[in-house]
């Protein structure tokens, strides 16, 4: 039963009938006042516990991204490893500001202090959005508002690949007088006929062969969009662009051996062997210029279906100059014909740095520390002329190196043969004449690291497709890497290279083909 609705019948005074009232109505509000409160305890309490549980995980992420890497993984691992992490600390991060901001309410949020960002690059395309105030009068006193100035920040934005149609329309005359009819002549192309304009074509290629994308999954962006790109005529056109393409590698093979020092290196990659019904191994063998000689940096792919020396021989041809290589067998019987051995102190270095991650060997700390110095000449040395590079060379490094010999030799007397140690010693003294030639000049790398920095994204493209169809495929795909790995090299957009290329390329004459080549220098 009501009790304010049984007072009310009772006849009492009205002013004690208010104050029945009042306190009863304060009741009903202190009620729901702890009800509410009892609700936003335990609010709280879930969301401290989910702040401390997120803290605690978050304190345990960074722990492990920035602890020492474990040397249990590939480089490519590593990079895929951190990268998970990244996104992960990025979302617990997300995480516990969506809970402190669920406890702040409606209190003002502080703003979080923020490391300054690069600037968006001056060249791309702006497009303004003016916000101006919902009223040109002062909201406090309704006078007129004056601009003292703007607050201007930048977003950056992607447009998802664009297909668009070029219609090219030729109007036809006619002549009453001689029955003749004029019209534009229809332009040379890379593929006469066809209906892929250079800008397609070298999407298709740089999405293949730079993005390292299977054809499949761009014909799944075309699907996306509503453009039918199937995998057989994308692949006609991928083979044809090749083809056009392989004078213009063969042109810069033979500019490289033009130069007088050279890196190679190679890699395994797998190719089909129907006849076997699986797969077998090839290599990519790879030749890039020395950054320190003059000219544009190249670097070419010569595929290849075995490891053997004579395919070295067979690309270098009659060049003779300095070569750097590892200590792999095949490279030596170039040596024994003109061309002179560089040896990698990358590859020393690298020997003595798992040896010291594996057991924190005193030795190998030694080493590394000797080998640092030497590398810190090189940095010093980075911005000088040949002449000045050779006389620092000779007057700094070759005195650490003398020391590096010595202790070498005097600390592997007294290391048990066969040990972790004395091969890493071994290494070293084995490859010490080579080791040492690069203080000979000013212009000799120090090591392998360039050539070894182009070969990594094929290795990481190879996640993606596995392996090559042939042997043809394998020589086509290599003759386009060359292109626009060297394009990439000279700080060129491979993209806008490849479709200026190859509007040009039907109409360039043999005479003018070093103008097409992917030099910065070169005048497009």
């Amino acid at each position: 039963m009501d009790l304010l609705t049984e007072l009310t019948r009772a006849n009492l005074d009205p002013a004690v009938l208010d104050t029945v009232r009042t306190l009863l109505a304060r009741a009903a509000s202190a009620d729901q006042l702890q009800q509410a409160i009892a609700v936003k305890d335990g609010v709280i309490k879930a969301a401290n516990a989910k702040i401390a549980a997120l803290t605690l995980e978050l304190a345990h992420h960074r722990r492990i991204r920035f602890a020492n890497k474990s040397e249990a993984f590939t480089a490519d691992q590593r990079d895929l490893f951190e990268e998970c992490l990244d996104i992960d600390l990025a979302a617990m991060q997300a995480e516990l500001q969506q809970q402190r901001d669920l406890l702040a309410g409606d209190q003002p949020k502080k703003k979080r202090p923020r490391a300054g960002r690069q600037p968006l690059p001056a060249e791309l395309p702006r497009i303004e959005h003016r916000h101006e105030p919902a009223s040109c009068q002062c909201g406090q006193c309704g006078q007129g508002l004056t601009l003292i100035g703007e607050d201007v920040s930048e977003q950056l934005d992607v447009e998802p690949a664009r297909f668009f149609v070029h219609r090219h329309i030729r109007p036809q005359y006619a002549c009453r007088t001689c029955d003749s009819v004029t019209a534009a002549p229809v332009a040379p192309a890379i593929i006469d006929g066809g209906m892929a304009a250079p800008g397609l074509l070298a999407w298709i290629v740089v999405s293949k062969f730079v993005d390292h994308l299977p054809l499949y999954r761009i014909a799944q962006i075309g699907e996306r969009q509503g453009v039918p790109l199937p995998i057989s005529t994308t692949s006609d056109w991928a083979g044809k662009v090749g083809v056009a393409l392989q004078p213009l590698a063969d042109r810069m093979a033979e500019l490289l051996r033009m130069r007088p020092t050279l890196h190679a290196d190679e890699t395994p990659v797998r190719q089909l062997d129907p006849g076997q019904g699986k797969t077998k191994r090839a290599y990519l063998w790879t030749y890039r210029s020395n950054s320190l000689d003059e000219g544009p940096p190249i670097v070419v792919f010569d595929y290849q279906g075995g490891r053997a020396g004579a395919h070295a021989q067979a690309f270098l041809q009659h060049w003779r100059g300095h070569l750097m290589v590892d200590d792999y067998v095949a490279y030596k019987a170039l040596f024994v014909h003109g061309v002179t051995e560089l040896a990698c102190l990358a590859h020393v270095r690298r020997k003595f740095f798992e040896l010291h991650a594996a057991n924190g060997s005193p030795v190998a700390a030694e080493a590394l520390h000797r080998i640092g110095l030497l590398y810190a000449i090189e940095r010093d040395a980075v911005n000088d002329l040949p002449p000045a590079r050779h006389t620092r060379r000779q007057t700094e490094a070759k005195p650490i190196l003398d020391d590096l010999h010595a202790w070498l030799i005097k600390t592997r007397l007294v290391v048990a043969d066969g040990s972790g140690t004395a091969k890493a010693l071994d290494h070293a003294l084995k490859r010490w004449p080579a080791l040492i030639r690069y203080i000979d000049a000013g212009t000799f790398p120090i090591d392998n690291n360039p050539v070894e920095n182009s070969i990594r994204p094929i290795a990481i493209g190879k996640k993606n497709w596995l392996f090559t169809g042939s042997e043809r495929a394998g020589r086509r795909a290599a003759a386009i890497q060359s292109l626009v790995a060297t394009a990439k090299l000279n700080g060129l957009d491979p993209m806008r290279w490849l479709t200026e290329t190859l509007e040009k390329l039907p109409t360039c004459p043999n005479s003018q083909i070093d103008s097409l080549l992917p030099f910065a220098q070169t005048t497009r």
